[in-house]
């Protein structure tokens, strides 16, 4: 059985270059959007025992912002795609 997953796939060979770029843009605006939303949602609080102290502190970003990269690799949201449509109707003079 395969995952189910749900937004947009990873790059297709048959995009142009530019296309991949844009796309590229689009998955790390949804990364930054799902490691806010994420930190909102209180992921990476300190404990309240057994914290890990300063090194806990400093680094909570940055794991954070994995677990918002492994939500997008696996499919994300759906933003990325919307994103990317959105960049790509910008770029070709659509809207």
């Amino acid at each position: 059985m395969e995952p189910i997953s749900i937004g947009i796939t990873p790059t297709p060979p048959q995009m142009s270059p530019r296309d991949q770029e844009l796309l590229e843009v689009a998955r790390d605006l949804e990364v930054s959007f799902l490691a806010e939303m994420l930190k909102s949602a209180g992921m990476g609080k300190a404990r309240d025992s057994f914290g890990g102290g300063a090194g806990e502190e400093q680094f909570t970003s940055l794991l954070v912002r994995e677990h918002a990269q492994a939500v997008v690799d696996s499919g994300g949201i759906g933003l990325a795609q919307s994103l990317f449509e959105a960049l790509k109707e910008r770029e070709d003079g659509n809207i």
